[in-house]
């Protein structure tokens, strides 16, 4: 492997780099957007209990801002709560706009090494087959090392797209589970606004 990696010239260096930071990347994305983490289970159901009992304190508030994102949206209508319904929801939305932002950092990286690997590797090819047929050697009458040396400018555009392949799987999949915990928030979100106004019981 390290010699398919040395004949394959400079380029491929880049291209190793890029490898390294997208399973960096995949990798904290992969535990920071996990569905317990982001959405616990029942914490709509606490919320609401602990409203009912003792109201909305700052200690409750606290705890909710540091449980998880979720509760860090409800922390932000409940501290609105004496509000408006329209003015408690605005605070909600705000509060999840910042919080879908957190979720999708990185996405956005993933999705670039994604486009760019295979560009990366086809300009590599392009360089060793400059270089190929720019030496002496290429002019003489030497086929199979000809042969030879295209295949080995060829790893870089193979390389660019095991890159790409993986981080493109992964960029949809992430993005998918973001949406999907984004819609979770909004429907409990929802379900609190109109629990704590008395809408609903």
């Amino acid at each position: 492997m390290f010699s398919i990696i040395l004949a394959a010239g400079w380029p491929i260096w880049f291209l190793l780099m890029t490898s390294v930071i997208a399973v960096a990347l995949i990798i904290e994305r992969a535990a920071a957007l996990r569905r317990a983490k982001i959405v616990p289970q029942g914490l709509l159901n606490s919320v609401i209990g602990d409203y009912r009992q003792g109201g909305v304190t700052e200690e409750m508030l606290e705890r909710l801002e540091a449980h998880s994102p979720l509760g860090r949206v409800f922390a932000a209508g409940l501290r609105n709560v004496k509000s408006s319904r329209e003015v408690m929801r605005e605070a909600i939305e705000e509060a999840g706009r910042g919080v879908a932002h957190e979720l999708e950092r990185f996405l956005t990286s993933i999705g670039t090494i994604a486009s760019i690997s295979p560009l990366m590797g086809l300009f590599g090819t392009v360089v060793g087959m400059i270089e190929i047929f720019g030496s002496s050697t290429a002019s003489g009458n030497n086929p199979q090392a000809l042969a030879h040396g295209i295949s080995v400018a060829l790893y870089n555009t193979g390389f660019g797209l095991i890159i790409a392949i993986p981080s493109m799987i992964f960029y949809r999949h992430f993005r998918a589970m973001v949406d999907g915990l984004v819609i979770e928030m909004e429907l409990q979100t929802v379900k609190l606004v109109e629990l704590v106004h008395g809408e609903r019981k």
